[in-house]
């Protein structure tokens, strides 16, 4: 390919334009170019283009919790001390309180008063009395372990995460590309011996 500088593009177009001048003014043409002009050349690439960058995919199960009864010890065994009261009951007995025999109190008689020797007779009386029937007495107690039911919450299936992994994917694209720029250069004409009478 010919390359030449706009300088002597610019000679070149001003020369034809005098031999034009001079034809149509009836001179002779010495010598003649003509334009060529060749277009840009392109092409089309395919390329691979990014459409999905991919990544991860995470599936999520919760925890299961369920509730779970068991008997669970809430006190131990132990051993107590209680005092037992004695036990009593009520006897009544029948006791002399006065012997009786011979005393001396005064009496009035026939209007005089005057000391007297009299007899008595014994007196007798019930009296209660509260028999212990058995003493009090400290007695051990052995109270048994206590036990309760209870409800716990377990744990069921712990929880689960599955995680997928995507792939980025790509699509081909086409793409126009310039592969050499368009150009114009100037090729001699060769003229014909009778045109340049």
């Amino acid at each position: 390919m010919i390359r030449k500088s706009p300088a002597s593009l610019a000679v070149a177009g001003l020369a034809i334009l005098a031999t034009i001048s001079e034809t149509a003014a009836g001179g002779r043409a010495l010598e003649c170019y003509e334009p060529i002009r060749r277009p840009a050349l392109y092409d089309i690439v395919y390329e691979d283009v990014m459409v999905s960058p991919g990544g991860q995919f995470v599936d999520y199960d919760a925890p299961i919790y369920g509730t779970r009864a068991s008997v669970e010890q809430i006190a131990p065994a132990r051993v107590s001390y209680e005092v037992v009261p004695a036990i009593t009951r009520t006897v009544y007995h029948t006791v002399k309180v006065d012997d009786g025999g011979y005393a001396w109190e005064w009496r009035v008689i026939h209007g005089r008063k005057v000391l007297c020797k009299v007899w008595r007779k014994a007196r007798f009386a019930r009296v209660a009395e509260t028999v212990v029937v058995e003493p009090a007495r400290t007695r051990r107690v052995v109270l048994p372990a206590e036990y309760e039911s209870v409800a716990r919450e377990v744990l069921v299936r712990p929880e689960r995460r599955r995680i997928t992994e995507i792939a980025p994917s790509y699509q081909k694209v086409a793409r126009r590309v310039l592969v050499r720029e368009g150009s114009t250069h100037w090729r001699r004409v060769h003229i014909a011996r009778h045109c340049r009478d």
